[in-house]
């Protein structure tokens, strides 16, 4: 009986034991730990817990190749008010972004061009843009953006075209950052509210050809860096606040087809070099070129006008204005802006031809041809050491030929036919070794022809009707002799 209620005793005791283990267990459980971490490192126990299994972590999705522009579009059509826009198709849907209206993507999903002129985008560009790293093209003309150019488009490495043109409210300075695009072809900024100077770093873009900075508020000097873009084909400052002098360096776009910087504040002169650029109106400016105050050939071309009605010229093309007279209408000059060559053939010149033009030291053609030209010929045109032509045919001249024309000693055409000239043909025309052509028909000239003008390849002497001044010299000599011997009673004084 002790021995079986002892028995009970034990087993209880035994049962209470179990329970309280249990429970122990239960308000101390196994700790787990995140996937990202290693568990700690425990020293054994006497006893060795059942381990407890560890969860799997569950995998992280990886962004595809197109979320990060696409974070980039989604920021800009929240930011120029995208539910607005002319055409928003596909924008912030599922569909690929390449399928986004205006949005041209590669394989991989990358945008290569955003082309949104004219979509009605408003308020400011997001700094997002700066992250799309493929971007080739971005087009924005002829929105209504305002704010300033965001700088993160200066990381945009690969872009060649960038149109932010004809927005109207963009302000603000043009980032310097810009400057750091090296492929960039095309900066159109033109039409804005921009203010401040133009970044000199612009000057660092050597693969620009165009550079559209008009109708601004632009201020300060033009960056004489712009000189290093040597594949410049148009540079557009006009319409701004520019002021200071244009700089020489501009001299060195040797591509340069069309230059505008009318409506500014620039004084000086106009470099000579920008004389010959296609499009420019540099006329608008009313500056001088450089150099050209000091060139002495326009001090006789303006005699010239004067002289001879240019006003009722039937060509007086920019003939008393600032432009270098290599653009004044019949002008040719040498690379100094020396006049070289007149051609004023037929050009209804009038009234008389000034000595001043002997004046030009340079002068290698003259022609005067075809016209109503009266009066002499000035023997001032003897001074003009480099003549090879002189053409004053076809005139009204009159008067003898001047002597002095015997020092053009380069001269290879003398044309003076049809006109009133009388008297004798001077002898110094003899010294012209050189001549080629000699024109004198049509005219009064009496006398004989000088010694040495016979040999001159083309003339047309035979028309003149006068003897070899050789001939007539023999003459004399025969003449000296009937006198001399009372000619008058020979025998025979036939035909003397």
């Amino acid at each position: 009986m002790r021995t079986a209620f002892r028995n009970a005793c034990m087993t209880a005791i035994l049962l209470l034991a179990l329970l309280s283990l249990a429970a122990a267990c239960a308000a101390d459980p196994e700790p787990t730990y995140p996937a990202t971490e290693a568990p700690a490192t425990f020293a054994p126990t006497t006893e060795t817990p059942t381990p407890t299994a560890t969860p799997s972590p569950s995998p992280t999705p990886m962004p595809t190749t197109d979320d990060g522009d696409r974070a980039a579009l989604v920021a800009l059509y929240n930011a120029t008010d995208g539910d607005n826009w002319t055409d928003n198709t596909n924008w912030l849907s599922d569909k690929p972004i390449g399928e986004w209206h205006g949005v041209t993507a590669d394989a991989k999903g990358r945008v290569l061009e955003l082309v949104l002129g004219g979509n009605n985008l408003s308020g400011r560009m997001s700094a997002e843009l700066g992250n799309l790293v493929n971007l080739t093209m971005l087009d924005f003309y002829g929105n209504n953006l305002t704010g300033e150019i965001p700088p993160e488009l200066g990381y945009l490495s690969n872009l060649t075209w960038l149109r932010l043109g004809n927005n109207g409210l963009l302000s603000g300075e043009i980032p310097a950052e810009l400057g750091n695009l090296g492929n960039l072809e095309v900066l159109d900024l033109f039409d804005n509210q921009l203010s401040g100077k133009i970044p000199p770093e612009l000057g660092n873009l050597g693969n620009l050809r165009e550079l559209y900075l008009h109708h601004n508020h632009l201020n300060g000097e033009i960056p004489a860096e712009l000189g290093n873009l040597a594949n410049l084909e148009f540079l557009w400052l006009a319409d701004n606040q520019l002021t200071g002098e244009i700089p020489e360096e501009l001299d060195r776009l040797a591509n340069l087809k069309s230059l505008l910087l009318y409506r500014n504040e620039l004084s000086g002169c106009i470099p000579y070099g920008l004389w010959d650029i296609p499009h420019s109106e540099l006329d608008e400016l009313g500056l001088p070129f450089c150099g050209e105050a000091d060139n002495p050939d326009r001090a006789a071309l303006v005699a010239l006008y004067n002289a001879t009605g240019g006003d009722n010229w039937g060509s007086n093309i920019n003939w008393l204005s600032v432009w270098p007279l290599a653009k004044w209408g019949g002008v040719i000059t040498d690379g100094n802006g020396r006049v070289i060559g007149l051609d004023f053939s037929g050009a209804q010149l009038s009234w008389e031809i000034p000595a001043e033009l002997g004046n030009l030291g340079n002068l290698e053609v003259l022609f005067l041809s075809s016209n109503q030209l009266s009066g002499e010929i000035p023997p001032e045109l003897g001074n003009l050491g480099n003549l090879e032509e002189l053409d004053l045919s076809d005139n009204q001249l009159s008067g003898e030929i001047p002597p002095e024309l015997g020092n053009l000693v380069n001269l290879r055409a003398l044309n003076l036919y049809f006109n009133q000239l009388s008297g004798e043909i001077p002898p110094e025309l003899g010294n012209l070794v050189n001549l080629e052509w000699l024109f004198l028909e049509g005219n009064q000239l009496s006398g004989c022809v000088p010694a040495g003008l016979w040999d001159v390849p083309g003339n047309d002497l035979d028309e003149l009707g006068l003897p070899d001044c050789g001939a007539f010299t023999d003459r004399a000599a025969l003449v000296a002799l009937y006198n001399a011997t009372d000619g008058d009673n020979w025998r025979d004084n036939t035909n003397w």
